[in-house]
Formats: C-alpha cells, structure tokens, sequence
C-alpha cells in the first residue's frame, strides 16, 4: 500500500513518549503511531477474527473429530 505523508503536532512531552514507547517496541515512531491508528480503527482486531474464522473452517472436522464426543457426553 502507498504511504501518505502526514504531520502532526504534539507537545514535547507527547512526542517524548511516543519516542520512548516506539523505542522500547524496537519499531519506528512512524510504525509505532501508525499501529496505534490501526488498532484504534479495529482493523488489527478485523483481521485477527477474519484469520481465525478461517482456521477453524479450515479444522472443523478435526475439531469435531478431537473434541465432538466430549461435548456430547458433557450435556
């Protein structure tokens, strides 16, 4: 995906933390910020349910197969 410039201003203290926080993830201020965006807009969140509706579609009948006599008897 293209990456668009975009300029913020924040206090110092601000900007501060975002450096200290960004340093001690090992990632960039930039992507530090950009990960904070994203998450705030659920897209992370969209994705990790999105990957894990496909896991189980892709293991269902193993997990039916593991786990589907233990359900029944459970009830």
């Amino acid at each position: 995906m293209p990456k668009t410039q975009l300029n913020v201003r924040v206090d110092e203290a601000t900007a501060e933390a975002a450096r200290q926080r960004a340093l001690q993830r090992g990632v960039s201020v930039n992507r530090y910020i950009e990960d904070l965006v994203r998450r705030d807009a659920g897209e992370m969140g969209h994705t990790f349910v999105e990957a894990a509706a496909d896991f189980m579609k892709q293991y269902e009948t193993v997990f039916a197969e593991e786990f589907g006599a233990e359900r029944k008897g459970a009830r």
